[in-house]
């Protein structure tokens, strides 16, 4: 068993066993975040579904409202006229980026490919795949739209899936955000969960909250109270 740090214990007796109201529990979060460099804010959300059947799967994105507070590293992979189009990525290239990438080279956060190139980056599934970098169309990555995508990552777009247990883990921030800027990006994170519920989903869906810092102990929101909130209100 893992052993817990003296302030983490401490910093668990802050936080009661009980569901939070959701800007009460992103409150807490701040107060938590105790550690000598920038925490982010973490999302853990478990689901009523099994992702071991197709129709139970969830990946899907979502543009984070007030952004990540993270730096995004964009690699472009194109061909022609459409590598002058990647506007604002940080890699660009076509074969030649695919034989780097082969090599080792991965020096990025975000890869994005058109779609005519994709039958060559699909060599590159077994390097990619299990970091969460292959493009895919349902992520947002695989588009000839390649300004429009790339500007979306770099203000606050995210990918997320559902993990083997049926549990969904997202940064949606950083700990020094304003909780309420944090209360908008959770809430646009509830949202895009709700919109894109699996078609096998059956009985209670939502089934657990839990936001912690980095570092910081973990705080269980009430669900109810999330869902129920409007973003207008929020904003």
């Amino acid at each position: 068993m893992k052993k817990i740090s003296r302030r983490l214990a401490q910093l668990s007796q802050q936080v009661a066993d009980r569901p939070y109201s959701p800007l009460e529990a992103l409150q807490l979060l701040k107060e938590t975040a105790t550690a000598k460099f920038p925490e982010s804010a973490e999302a853990h959300i478990r689901l009523g579904i099994d992702p071991k059947y197709a129709d139970q799967q969830l990946r899907t994105t979502v543009v984070l409202p007030k952004g990540t507070g993270q730096t995004v590293r964009v690699a472009v992979i194109a061909r022609g006229e459409k590598v002058n189009e990647a506007v604002g990525a940080d890699i660009v290239g076509s074969e030649d980026l695919i034989e780097e990438i082969q090599k080792g080279r991965l020096d990025f956060d975000k890869l994005i490919a058109t779609p005519d190139m994709m039958p060559q980056v699909a060599k590159l599934g077994k390097m990619l795949g299990p970091r969460g970098l292959m493009p895919s169309p349902k992520g947002g990555t695989v588009t000839f739209d390649l300004a429009g995508a790339i500007a979306e990552f770099k203000a606050g777009k995210l990918e997320f899936r559902v993990d083997r247990t049926g549990i969904v883990h997202v940064l949606f921030g950083k700990a020094a955000f304003a909780a309420g800027d944090l209360l908008v990006n959770l809430k646009s994170l509830q949202e895009a969960i709700d919109r894109n519920r699996p078609s096998g989903a059956k009985g209670r869906y939502w089934r657990t909250v839990f936001v912690c810092a980095t570092m910081g102990p973990a705080i269980q929101v009430d669900v109810s109270a999330l869902r129920d909130l409007k973003l207008a209100e929020v904003i």
